[in-house]
C-alpha cells in the first residue's frame, strides 16, 4: 500500500492504517518531539498525544506537499500548544546582545553533549532555539507561533545561546584540563 492510499484509508478512520502509519512516522516523529521536549518521558507523551492529534485532523491533509513535513509540523505544534498553555512563553523582554557567537573549538564535543544542553536549556530558550536555528523560523514567525514579541524571541535566542556558550566552554575546559 502506498503512502498516499494510508493516508486516504487513515481519512476513513482505519485502525490497521493508522497503525501502519504510525509505525512508518513514529521514529522521525519521536526526534522531532524530542527536540522540542524537556525529556524523554516528555517526548514520549508528546509523540502519542502529536499522533492523536494528527489522526484527528487527518482529513485536513490535502496532498500538496509532503505528508512527513505536515505531520511535523503538527508535532511541533502541539508541543508548543502544551508550552504556551502552562504559560512558558509569558516573559518581559530582555536586554540581551541580538547575536551571541558559538565557537567550538575542540572536535573532542560530541553531538550527543550538544544535544543534551539544548535540552537543558529552559524550555522557552529551548523552543526559540530549535524554532529558529535548527528549523529555519524567522523571529516573527516564531513570535507569532509561540504568542510573544519579536523581540522576546531575539532575546530568548541570544540567552539559550549565551547559556551553550557557557557550557560549551566549560566543557572545552575539562577536556583540555584532561588531556595536559
Amino acid at each position: 500500500m502506498g503512502i498516499e492510499e494510508l493516508i486516504k484509508n487513515c481519512q476513513q478512520n482505519n485502525i490497521k492504517a493508522q497503525e501502519q502509519l504510525y509505525r512508518l512516522f513514529a521514529p522521525k516523529l519521536f526526534a522531532v518531539c524530542l527536540k522540542y521536549s524537556r525529556n524523554r518521558a516528555d517526548a514520549e507523551d508528546n509523540l502519542q498525544d502529536g499522533f492523536l492529534l494528527l489522526f484527528k485532523k487527518i482529513g485536513q491533509f490535502k496532498f500538496k506537499g509532503s505528508f512527513e513535513g505536515w505531520a511535523k509540523r503538527v508535532m511541533v505544534n502541539n508541543v508548543l500548544q502544551k508550552y504556551r498553555s502552562e504559560g512558558i512563553f509569558e516573559i518581559v523582554s530582555e536586554n540581551m546582545p541580538d547575536e551571541v557567537e558559538v565557537e567550538i573549538e575542540d572536535d573532542n564535543i560530541s553531538m550527543d553533549f550538544l544535544l543534551d544542553i539544548i535540552r537543558q536549556l529552559p524550555d522557552r530558550y529551548r523552543m526559540v532555539f530549535n524554532l529558529y536555528v535548527t528549523d529555519g523560523y524567522s523571529h516573527k514567525e516564531i513570535a507569532d507561533m509561540l504568542g510573544i514579541t519579536t523581540g522576546t524571541s531575539k532575546s530568548n535566542l541570544s540567552r539559550a545561546r549565551m547559556i551553550l556558550k557557557e557550557k560549551i566552554e566549560v566543557q572545552q575546559g575539562n577536556i583540555k584540563n584532561t588531556y595536559s
